[in-house]
């Protein structure tokens, strides 16, 4: 007799799932596990060239489409992973280069996670963004420095 996955299982496996597609790239393979109606937010200043709010697929896929073309992902590490009804909290760390000047990004993260229908529908973003301006600021005054 198979064992019934809780519906907390199949999120956390959603995420890693889009997580393992991220890392590799797949663009495609990331947007299968977005709901038509996601909606993305990443906090920051325009000096980051993928903070704002995405609305819709074509325009989440607009936002993996930016961070993959702005940066080099050196590590991305998911940590933790809790689960709540119908959402995943993901703790983690990350090390990155900002394609446009070269400086690196590194900075804990935790992602909140809404999932429905066994697809994301809500993504949000908490990072250091002070060292993703600094890394992505063209002036060399006010580097900011991650823990």
């Amino acid at each position: 007799m198979k064992a019934q996955v809780s519906e907390q299982e199949r999120n956390i496996a959603v995420t890693k799932a889009l997580f393992h597609a991220f890392g590799a790239q797949d663009i495609p393979a990331i947007m299968e596990f977005l709901h038509p109606d996601a909606v993305i937010e990443f906090y920051g200043t325009p000096v980051i060239p993928y903070a704002g709010i995405y609305r819709g697929h074509e325009k989440c896929r607009r936002f993996f489409e930016r961070v993959l073309s702005s940066v080099d992902v050196h590590r991305f590490d998911a940590e933790e992973f809790i689960a709540e009804r119908d959402k995943v909290v993901v703790t983690g760390h990350l090390n990155l280069t900002a394609r446009s000047t070269g400086r690196p990004i590194a900075s804990d993260f935790v992602h909140v996670i809404t999932l429905k229908d066994a697809q994301w529908i809500r993504f949000r973003d908490f990072m250091n963004t002070a060292v993703a301006v600094a890394a992505f600021s063209q002036a060399d005054e006010g580097v900011v420095s991650s823990l």
